[in-house]
């Protein structure tokens, strides 16, 4: 049998195969950020036939000035909880174990959106902001301690909702990759964009805040943009370390991906964008390791597992576009 679609179990996960459905917003969420019943089919269809091993469910915001665009999931207050139940059950009952990936705009968000001031890792807009009317405004320290509480709580609301974690998203240019690129990062204080430290730091206060208020066998991944292709930014070769100080702060899954640049891989259309940053990755930590970007076809996903690229694939736009995909990828690799 094939290393995709074979059974495994890496730490907490008893996984049915290693082939993962990555986020991918969807807009199905209510006005509210409220699951909707179109969201809970658009998953069903996703996952039916229990050939998905894992799910992470598309970003939801952890606080009001952290929502980017309308229709995204919340998991900002308790009345979220009823409706993440309602899709964390469509999910389970197909197979896969499911978490939630959570995240906060930043300084991408629009005010006009959110009806809030727009907060930054700095003052400077990430390229892929929804407005470019709206200059962030640094976030001080009270801010910081807001954003680490606001991601511990809405972890405590995934984990109610019966999810099997939760993904700290900290790519695309969305808050914390904007504290880990040097690009957006123009702070000189303890969370300066200047030392792989104050890169980190604010990383590694939501990991262990979320460790600290979850139970033992409820997941912390985290969805890291290791590098910017662009000069200046967060390089590829700091990836491994900054994996590793993850690790050693309860991150039990590493999730890699573009940080600034997006999620696409502006050089190469090979499948696989991203496959030398996570097999030197995968040599350092010993945790599970996702690579994601640009797969389509069943082959390949097999050949970047048995290389050794990394633990679990994710096949993103081309489940999007084909629901039957997983299907016939386990037809073709028999």
């Amino acid at each position: 049998m094939s290393l995709l679609f074979s059974p495994v179990t890496f730490g907490k996960f008893s996984l049915n195969g290693r082939l993962v459905l990555p986020p991918m917003a969807s807009a199905k969420a209510d006005k509210n950020g409220a699951v909707t019943e179109d969201l809970c089919r658009y998953y069903d269809e996703k996952t039916r036939g229990g050939f998905i091993g894992l799910v992470i469910t598309e970003h939801a915001y952890v606080s009001p000035e952290g929502r980017l665009t309308a229709g995204q999931l919340s998991a900002a207050e308790d009345g979220c909880i009823e409706g993440l139940k309602r899709l964390a059950a469509v999910i389970r009952k197909n197979g896969p174990a499911v978490i939630a990936q959570i995240t906060h705009a930043g300084g991408a968000a629009s005010s006009a959106i959110t009806g809030l001031p727009v907060l930054g890792a700095g003052s400077i807009r990430p390229s892929g902001a929804v407005s470019h009317e709206d200059t962030p405004q640094t976030m001080n320290r009270d801010d910081i301690r807001k954003v680490v509480s606001d991601f511990a709580a809405a972890a405590q609301r995934i984990e109610k909702a019966g999810f099997d974690g939760v993904e700290i998203h900290s790519a695309h240019g969305y808050l914390l990759n904007q504290f880990y690129s040097p690009l957006l990062n123009d702070r000189t204080d303890e969370y300066t964009g200047q030392t792989l430290e104050g890169r980190l730091k604010l990383h590694l206060e939501i990991v262990e805040a979320v460790r600290a208020c979850t139970g033992h066998g409820f997941s912390v991944a985290v969805r890291l943009g290791a590098r910017d292709y662009e000069d200046g930014g967060a390089a590829a070769r700091n990836s491994a370390e900054a994996c590793l100080r993850l690790e050693k702060a309860g991150t039990d899954l590493l999730d890699i991906s573009g940080g600034v640049s997006g999620s696409r891989y502006p050089y190469s259309k090979e499948e696989g964008w991203f496959k030398e940053i996570t097999a030197d990755i995968k040599k350092k930590v010993s945790v599970p390791v996702i690579l994601t970007g640009g797969i389509v076809s069943a082959q390949a996903a097999e050949n970047l597992l048995q290389t050794g690229a990394a633990d679990l694939i994710g096949v993103g736009r081309a489940l999007l576009q084909n629901s039957l995909w997983a299907k016939e990828a386990k037809a073709v690799l028999g």
